[in-house]
């Protein structure tokens, strides 16, 4: 139930992401999700895409730093509490929420959200359990 996310390292500085935006569109990839978090130096670009080799291999050849790292995929309840419903679950089971971010997803009735966790395999397991819907990586990377 794990998703593959590819993670690029930057510099912070003008015109980066529109080459890593370049290279994917050239090498005809889909970005599905993203995130990206910076200091004054560099940033990590954090990606969900629909051919992560593809990507990587791309990337790579330009002199990029890429790297890869396991993520889950969670449909949230798109409502008032939705979100807050699994981060509660987990925090009562001692799961931490290391970063997320949303997922581009056409109409739905449920948003999905991508998460890092400190214990991944449990995280997914408490997840399933309480009935939360993990979706996985072949699914991901053709919403």
């Amino acid at each position: 139930m794990k998703v593959e996310q590819i993670s690029v390292f930057l510099e912070n500085k003008a015109g980066r992401l529109a080459e890593v935006s370049s290279i994917l569109a050239e090498a005809g990839v889909n970005i599905r999700a993203l995130s990206l978090a910076d200091t004054s130096d560099f940033g990590v670009l954090r990606l969900i895409v629909n051919d992560n080799k593809k990507a990587e291999e791309s990337l790579k050849s330009h002199g990029f730093t890429v790297g890869k790292t396991d993520v889950v995929a969670v449909e949230v309840e798109d409502k008032p509490g939705g979100l807050h419903k699994i981060l509660d679950l987990l925090y009562k089971k001692g799961i931490n929420v290391e970063y997320m971010y949303a997922f581009v997803q056409p109409s739905g009735n449920n948003a999905v959200m991508i998460f890092r966790f400190d214990h991944l395999d449990e995280a997914v397991k408490i997840l399933e359990e309480n009935g939360v819907t993990v979706i996985n990586g072949s699914k991901v990377y053709t919403l």
